[in-house]
């Protein structure tokens, strides 16, 4: 078998050459989307391609065997010119990406934990906000795994392909909670963002008195760490635990409790970050790229190809199965891989505290550590970085 990248490159393209036209899916109003693909090793993306027909697509993917495939989110008069101003934008899907890999309390090197994590905030985003916030349709919806660490929840209700980027930001604000007075809110009539502030109250109360009453509380400061600091806050980790500390003395939260509008801790730095605990506790979408969201001229990944950094294949699946708590929920590290589960390789892990699953197989270990596996999870491993094949 060939080595190094061209191991993969080799394999990816085995299993584009296995697919039909009629195997592939293709995104809606095809001669409008601009295509951009990543070679293997260290060539330039190819990108400001108009491939108008499925032939046109598969014939490129079995030629050039990319590493990672992408279509534009926005539809184009003319996708092939290179200015993107010369394109004639008409419109774009208004798309939602949930990326698993900065988590507060979720480690990256957990791949099954991180995954389960993700998609319930996906369902989270769904289920607590898209439809019952904004009003929108599922007929409108297609959900995909990306193939590497989150899902995509791609919206194309005609009604919102018109959204500029303003229009975007203040969808990702309202859901991000940027620009709520969580104050105003517990104080005003009851609105989407009430009982998710109010379960954020007494989840942020329980965690500082958890925190103020353990010595062993370095977990807990460093999620409330991760938490401020993934929405633009800066807090140290002392002045967290002095947060902690001044919470459960003095009845401040019985004065808080009667009173929302009462300073009631020591420093203005101190009362701001209470409050933003208190906003970010309940937010299940958290690790939302609004960049992906707000901009109208953005590439997703092309559902059907596969993600050169894992190998796995970016998966549609229904709506209803992004519930991690349905009656059937979809299971990433089972229906997305393609390669096979019988041929077996000797990898060697060359990083520390490793766990995942694929097809059916389970790695744990550190550097060093060998394992025989079959070449979905081998090829899973190499591309993660995580294990070298012998």
């Amino acid at each position: 078998m060939a080595t190094g990248w061209s191991r993969y490159a080799l394999r990816f393209g085995d299993y584009y050459r296995s697919l039909t036209t009629e195997d592939i899916w293709t995104p809606p109003r095809l001669r409008s989307r601009e295509w951009m693909f990543i070679p293997w090793g260290s060539k330039p993306p190819d990108r400001h391609r108009a491939l108008p027909t499925k032939e046109d697509l598969l014939s490129y993917l079995q030629t050039r065997t990319p590493h990672s495939c992408f279509h534009s989110t926005a539809y184009y008069k003319d996708p092939s010119q290179r200015k993107m101003s010369d394109k004639g934008w008409l419109g774009a899907d208004l798309i939602f990406d949930l990326d698993g890999d900065h988590l507060p309390g979720v480690s990256d090197n957990d791949f099954p934990g991180m995954m389960d994590k993700i998609q319930e905030q996906a369902w989270s985003l769904w289920s607590d906000f898209l439809e019952p916030e904004f009003g929108f349709k599922q007929k409108y919806v297609q959900t995909t795994f990306s193939g590497h660490r989150g899902f995509h929840i791609h919206v194309r209700d005609p009604s919102l392909l018109h959204l500029d980027s303003n229009a975007r930001r203040e969808i990702v604000n309202y859901i991000t909670g940027i620009g709520i007075d969580v104050q105003s809110v517990m104080a005003g009539p009851n609105i989407g963002w009430s009982q998710r502030i109010d379960i954020g109250f007494e989840d942020v109360i329980d965690t500082l008195a958890a925190i103020s009453s353990s010595e062993k509380n370095s977990q807990l400061v460093n999620d409330l760490h991760s938490n401020l600091k993934s929405r633009n806050f800066s807090c140290s980790k002392d002045l967290i635990k002095k947060l902690a500390s001044e919470s459960t003395t003095g009845g401040r939260i019985a004065r808080l409790r009667e009173d929302n509008s009462r300073t009631v801790f020591t420093t203005k730095k101190l009362n701001e970050a209470f409050w933003e605990l208190v906003k970010g506790a309940p937010l299940a979408v958290g690790e939302t790229d609004e960049n992906v969201t707000v901009d109208i001229k953005r590439v997703i990944r092309w559902v059907g190809s596969l993600h050169g950094k894992s190998g796995l294949r970016v998966t549609e699946f229904p709506l209803e199965r992004l519930n991690p708590e349905g009656a059937n929920p979809f299971n990433a590290m089972e229906e997305s891989s393609v390669f096979s589960t019988q041929n077996m390789y000797k990898v060697e892990l060359v990083k520390d505290d490793v766990t995942t699953r694929i097809s059916g197989q389970d790695v744990s270990g550190s550097s060093g550590d060998v394992f025989n596996v079959h070449e979905s999870m081998a090829t899973f491993l190499a591309l993660k970085g995580w294990a070298i094949i012998h």
